[in-house]
């Protein structure tokens, strides 16, 4: 597709969704949405593109894609309609915002390794917040958005504070401190539920930082263990059903079986499982 096709359709995207929120012959639907409306569904799709990506489905991606690209176009109309900005506002901001962040290949600056451009990005990054912030002493946590998933955001706190030294040595030092929010967690497993709510709370916060000194995504491990489990779970229920077991029947050390005859590829288990 051509450069000329491409704004083609951009222009017929932008073209229907004036049309959708057009006061007299709009959609209702769409005419009532507002940016808060709309925000959850721009986060779902954000996610169904990532799942569509995590099950290789090139259609899929694509389709995907559209709807998050709808939902970018859907908040433009909805800046414009009160004179805030447009999509060309939008495309602009980001082309300038990725020209500045890559001198090395906009502006001549040498750039030899990804760790290198690592290191520029973020600290070009760093300026952008300081200069957003007074006098230059915004906080280093200050654009962590608060809409990430918790886990994933935990992370990047984690990060980020370490950026200006706090944070532990190493990966011991987190699992360490791991071991010690386990014992607190034990400590107050029947006592009061904000409690038990709070010292849970600090104990995943360590894990998701462990898991960032060992160089994993603790968003993604969580996300693969969900589909691991998944698959392993339909198996079970098929496997049950081939042997003419009740679900809703089956005592721990039955459930224990099962789960061990999946785990090792008995009877149905063998049949592969696409997680959805």
């Amino acid at each position: 597709m051509s450069d000329a096709d491409s704004a083609a359709a951009l222009a017929r995207l932008l073209e229907i969704m004036r049309r959708l929120r057009d006061p007299r012959d709009g959609c209702p639907w769409d005419r009532e949405q507002t940016f808060a409306t709309i925000a959850p569904f721009t986060i779902e799709e954000a996610y169904e593109v990532a799942d569509a990506i995590g099950r290789d489905e090139p259609d899929e991606i694509r389709s995907e894609l559209g709807d998050l690209l709808f939902q970018v176009v859907f908040h433009a109309r909805l800046a414009e309609e009160r004179s805030w900005f447009d999509f060309a506002g939008i495309a602009n901001a980001i082309s300038d915002k990725l020209e500045a962040r890559h001198p090395h290949v906009f502006a001549g600056a040498r750039i030899d390794s990804t760790a290198e451009q690592n290191r520029a990005w973020e600290e070009h990054k760093a300026r952008e917040r300081a200069a957003r912030g007074d006098g230059g002493a915004a906080s280093e946590l200050a654009d962590v958005p608060l809409a990430l998933p918790a886990l994933a955001r935990a992370a990047k706190l984690g990060k980020r504070a370490g950026r200006v030294g706090f944070d532990w040595p190493d990966a011991d030092g987190v699992r360490s401190k791991i071991s010690e929010e386990l014992l607190e967690t034990d400590e107050v497993a029947r006592g009061d539920a904000t409690r038990r709510a709070e010292e849970l709370g600090d104990l995943l916060f360590a894990v998701a930082n462990w898991s960032r000194h060992l160089g994993v995504d603790p968003e993604e491990a969580l996300r693969r263990a969900n589909e691991k489990f998944e698959h392993r779970f339909r198996a079970m229920e098929r496997l049950a059903r081939e042997r003419g077991l009740q679900l809703s029947g089956l005592d721990a050390a039955a459930w224990d079986a099962l789960w061990n005859d999946v785990k090792s590829g008995a009877g149905a288990a063998q049949k592969q499982l696409k997680p959805r």
